[in-house]
């Protein structure tokens, strides 16, 4: 099955409720929040207030990635806010099993987060733990950034890691992911789409997210 994660860091704050009830209606089947601390990653965004918000109004699972140092202390906030979904960098978490079943002992999914200059190798021992892996296809910090193509050969490659050592893992793929580029990403082995602009910067974002929904069940074929 590929899931659609719909970005909120690309979406206007000021209308933040109503668009993010638009991806929903659209057929979203995750909300994707990206937390940053401006020290991991050159960016703030927000943190577990806007999560509990969000979470009071929306039923779909939130899927918060923690782009910040010091996850650990910072995991249960999440979780307690109303986080389903938890990924923590492999660049900066140097114990990702304890940090991983950290997060699964909350009751949240753990996911492991690589960056595109990141050997795919480093996260080869997280894979026995993980419950999905995020590649990013964007150097993380920013929305809006170009797909890097080498993306699609890691992608590959961690579709292959993955089959080998943990068949039960999702994959996520975030940054730059359009519906031109979907189809080749989906084929690629991604199982869930990451999606800011892509979605957001269109005037009709329910019949944006609806598109691109319908697109990805119509690969889930073949």
């Amino acid at each position: 099955m590929k899931l659609l994660a719909p970005s909120v860091l690309s979406a206007d704050f000021w209308k933040l409720g109503e668009q993010i009830e638009a991806v929903v209606r659209g057929g979203a089947d995750l909300i994707h929040l990206d937390v940053m601390d401006g020290h991991f990653v050159p960016n703030i965004t927000f943190g577990p207030v806007l999560v509990e918000s969000i979470r009071r109004h929306c039923k779909l699972p939130l899927d918060v990635h923690l782009m910040i140092e010091n996850a650990d202390r910072y995991i249960p906030e999440f979780v307690r806010a109303g986080a389903n979904w938890v990924s923590v960098h492999i660049e900066n978490n140097p114990h990702i099993h304890r940090t991983l079943q950290l997060i699964k002992d909350l009751g949240a999914k753990a996911g492991v987060v690589i960056n595109p200059g990141t050997s795919l190798y480093a996260i080869e021992e997280a894979l026995h733990y993980a419950d999905f892996v995020l590649l990013m296809s964007v150097n993380p910090g920013f929305g809006g950034q170009k797909f890097i193509e080498r993306s699609i050969d890691r992608l590959k490659k961690l579709r292959q890691m993955v089959n080998s050592i943990n068949p039960n893992i999702l994959i996520e793929i975030d940054g730059g992911i359009k519906e031109e580029n979907i189809k080749q990403v989906a084929l690629a082995g991604a199982d869930v789409f990451v999606i800011g602009s892509g979605i957001f910067s269109y005037e009709n974002i329910e019949e944006q997210t609806r598109r691109i929904k319908e697109k990805l069940i119509s690969l889930e074929a073949v």
